[in-house]
Formats: structure tokens, C-alpha cells, sequence
């Protein structure tokens, strides 16, 4: 995350390598989600999360531009200010875009008890 915080300052600041990376990033996402949309057949929601995910807007419209003609479309006001659990889409569009926070520790959390539940006591 901190790689890309650098990253998308330096393309604020015009660097043109860093320009260049976050072009060649962004193709390669929506690449995967565009194929992912053409196994499934379609897409309802394209959800963002992770620290790229939840922290970078400069991410997500540049995303939503290159995947309109799927029928995302994001308020670039909401976007922009996106905190957790945020829908960012336009109403009405036929993609639901939001920001959701990711929850690492619930996660370790919920494994720990299985583990802990599971494992016989000697």
C-alpha cells in the first residue's frame, strides 16, 4: 500500500514512469475483471476493498472509466470521499460500485475458535 501511495504521488507530481506503471496497473485489473465479467456472463457489483481498494480513489475512477461500457459508473464526489462501506456507483447504474473495509481480524479471529474448537484436548 505504501508503495502505491508513493506511486500515485509521483504520477500527481508528473512523473512519467510513474504514469506509466499505474496505466499498466489499471490495464491489468480490469483485464482480470473483464475476463472474470465474460466467464460469469455478467457483473452486478465490483466491490473494492484491501488497502489499494479502500484507500486509493485515484484507483477506482480510473477503473470505473476503462469498465463504463460494463456499466460502472462512480460519483467522483463519493468517490473521492469513500470512507468504509461505501457505495460510490451512480444511482441507478446497472453495476453496484462500492468500497467495502476489509476485516482481517475478524477473519483471524473466526479461524483461531475453529482451531481452537476443533483441536481435541489431550
Amino acid at each position: 500500500t505504501s508503495d502505491m501511495r508513493e506511486l500515485l504521488a509521483d504520477r500527481r507530481g508528473g512523473d512519467s514512469m510513474a504514469r506509466e506503471a499505474f496505466d499498466v496497473y489499471i490495464h491489468r485489473l480490469c483485464r482480470e475483471v473483464a475476463s472474470m465479467t465474460a466467464a460469469l456472463g455478467r457483473i452486478d457489483a465490483l466491490v473494492f476493498t484491501g488497502g489499494v481498494g479502500e484507500h486509493a480513489p485515484d484507483v477506482r475512477v480510473a477503473v470505473a472509466e476503462r469498465l463504463g461500457y460494463l456499466g460502472v459508473v462512480v460519483d467522483s464526489a463519493t468517490n473521492q470521499n469513500a470512507g468504509s462501506d461505501a457505495i460510490i456507483s451512480v444511482p441507478g447504474v446497472p453495476v453496484a460500485t462500492v468500497v467495502v473495509t476489509a476485516r482481517e481480524d475478524l477473519e483471524i479471529a473466526r479461524q483461531v475458535r475453529e482451531i481452537l474448537t476443533s483441536t481435541p484436548t489431550a
